[in-house]
Parts: structure tokens; C-alpha cells; sequence
């Protein structure tokens, strides 16, 4: 168990986290997955301390484990994730307003969280096997 440090706390707050596009349409494709991942990287690298230690874009919902720190609350950083990377994916590709409206959503409201604890390396594996389950033979 790796063990972070803030000024008088030791932490190891990792966590797997699921969310899907508005609808569960199947949109995480091609260039457009690529693009959804680096937004994902780059917003949660401007949050110091917050660590991905998986994750993979499945054609209808993201896989996340992260490790954040206790200073963070989850629903904070879910609601900036989720807040500015469907910002960031409307003005890459401007034509998806005339599908989703003006309000620029991307993502349903929600999401799933659980803690990881002691079982991480069963956690990491079944995020990088995600797509394997869902092939047809």
C-alpha cells in the first residue's frame, strides 16, 4: 500500500470511479476518444496531488482509479472533471451542438465511486480488460 503525505495527514484515498454520456449513446470512438482521454489527463493534471493510476475510455462510459488526496472531495472533483471536459470536447467539435443543444452536456448526471482499499490490483485489471468482456468472439 503506497501511502501519500499531506502537512499532518498520511493518506491513500484511492478510488474507482465510472461515468457515462448523457443518454449511454455510444460516442467514445476514433479521434474523439483520444481527445476525451487527453482533456481527462490535462484537467486533472492542473489539480496538485490528484494521481491517475488507470483508466481507459470504453465506447459508453470512462473507467477511472485515482488516487486523491483528503483535501479534495470527490464530488468537487467530478463536477470539474466532467464540468470542463464537456466544455473543452463542445469547442472541439463545434458540430455536436446541433445534437445536444445548447447547454453543452456531455456527460448524465451521476456517477459511480467506490473505494478501492486493498484490492487495487484487481481494480487495475479489470479497467484495462474492460474491452475484452464486451468483444464478440
Amino acid at each position: 500500500m503506497e501511502e501519500s503525505s499531506l502537512a499532518h495527514t498520511r493518506w491513500d484515498c484511492t478510488y474507482h470511479i465510472v461515468w457515462i454520456p448523457k443518454y449511454r449513446r455510444m460516442i467514445l470512438y476514433g479521434q474523439f476518444r483520444q481527445d476525451v482521454g487527453r482533456v481527462i489527463r490535462d484537467l486533472l493534471a492542473k489539480k496538485p496531488g490528484i494521481e491517475i493510476i488507470e483508466g481507459k475510455a470504453c465506447p459508453d462510459h470512462i473507467h477511472l482509479c485515482l488516487r486523491i488526496p483528503p483535501k479534495y472531495a470527490i464530488s468537487d472533483v467530478m463536477g470539474y472533471v466532467k464540468g470542463k471536459s464537456a466544455m473543452a470536447m463542445h469547442d472541439l467539435y463545434p458540430e455536436w451542438r446541433s445534437r445536444t443543444g445548447k447547454d453543452r452536456t456531455l456527460w448524465a448526471r451521476g456517477y459511480y465511486v467506490s473505494t478501492v482499499g486493498l484490492n487495487e490490483a484487481t481494480i487495475k485489471k479489470y479497467i484495462k480488460d474492460q474491452e475484452k468482456g464486451s468483444q464478440i468472439g
